[in-house]
This record gives structure tokens, sequence and C-alpha cells, in this order.
């Protein structure tokens, strides 16, 4: 009906009437009276209000549009540089499709997207963790494991502390099958507040900004 501007010509003009009901009630509901102020009165709107209305409604649907696409480019570019760092000290990029068990990946190696498998609390269940970028440095850790990378950026503060608790929960995961030296690092650009930052430390978790990636050399790469 949106898409094509017509309704089934199968349904009834009962049936129809009922469903558009339906539809605006559900609308009417979750409008944001803020924004269209004349539903909460039920008073002819104002040709200003309309125009207000469908500023603010166009605004929102732009950045529900782009915002995935910059961040799809922001991982992208992030994925680029710590590629081009870790080949200028001879790394090699392989596919994640080739390495059948995370720690036996060959010293000097990197892959993106690689899932690291984990059992949760009490065996229940397997899952897999997506890592961004796991690197085995070339002087493997005592525990054998490559160093654990997730890229992350922001545009602004609200939704890293929102999604904060993500790399917490993974790092826990991590540790509970693998152990208290699983080297799980974030690679940052953008806006991470102290409030962000320290909570991440406080769950053990350690950073390298991006404008500062020579910084993962002191994790052994």
């Amino acid at each position: 009906m949106e898409l094509k501007q017509r309704i089934s010509p199968n349904m009834g003009e009962a049936a129809v009437l009922e469903e558009l009901e339906k539809i605006g009630t559900l609308i009417r509901k979750l409008a944001d009276v803020d924004i269209f102020p004349w539903l909460d009165n039920e008073h002819q709107p104002q040709e200003v209000e309309v125009h207000r209305a469908a500023t603010v409604v166009a605004d929102r649907l732009c950045g529900a549009m782009a915002d995935p696409i910059v961040r799809n480019a922001q991982e992208h570019r992030q994925l680029e540089t710590i590629r081009k760092w870790l080949e200028q000290r001879e790394y090699t990029h392989v596919k994640p499709i080739s390495i059948k068990e995370f720690r036996e990946m060959k010293s000097g190696t990197f892959a993106y997207h690689l899932n690291v498998p984990v059992s949760l609390e009490g065996g229940r269940a397997r899952i897999n963790i997506p890592i961004d970028v796991a690197i085995m440095p070339r002087k493997k850790a005592k525990n054998g494991l490559p160093i654990l990378v997730e890229c992350k950026s922001a545009g602004d503060f609200t939704n890293t502390n929102k999604r904060r608790k993500e790399e917490a929960v993974k790092i826990a995961q991590l540790r509970a099958n693998y152990g208290k030296d699983v080297c799980f690092i974030l690679f940052l650009c953008g806006y991470f507040d102290s409030g962000y930052l320290g909570y991440e430390a406080a769950e053990g978790l350690d950073w390298v900004w991006e404008h500062r990636i020579d910084d993962l050399a002191k994790f052994g790469l």
C-alpha cells in the first residue's frame, strides 16, 4: 500500500476499513505529540506546525538511513588502517575460512571477522563471538592466543554509553573460556568520554586510539 499506492483488490471494503483503522490506531499510539501537537488536542494543524513536524521527521529518517552507511564506512577505514600498519611490519593477511582453530593461527598473520567459539555458563549452549581483527604476533604469547581487536567508532557520546556493556560481556565470555590472560583491545575513533573509558577499564579492557595506532606495538606486535 505504501510503496505502490494501492490496496489489495482481494480485500472487501469492510476488511479494508477495519485494517486501515488498526493502522491508524497504531500510528496514533506511536506518534510523538511534541512533534505532532495537533494530535493531542485534535485541532487543525497550522502550516508552520506541519512544516516543523515534516522537518523533524525528515531529519530523523535521514539519520536512520545515513548512520549505518557511515558506520560501515568507518569500520572499513579502521580495518584498512590496521591492515596497512600490520603489512608495514610484514604481517600477512589470511582469510578466516582458512583458520580451523583460532589458537592455531600462524605467527605473523592476521584475519578479519573471525568467529571465536565460546560456551555459555554451564555449557548449556555454544555461540560464536565475532572478532573484527585477530592478530597472531610473531612471538606468541604464553597462552598461545592471538590478540583480538574490536573496532569502535562514534559520532557522539550517546550511543557509546548505551553500548559499553557489549564489550564487557564479550571479554567476560572469552576469559571464562580461554583464561584471564586473553588480550582483547578496543580500537577507538570518535567520541568516547571518560565514563565509557572508565567503565571499560574497570572490566579490564584496554584500548588504542586510531590516531595513535603505533600504540599497538606495545602489545607485542
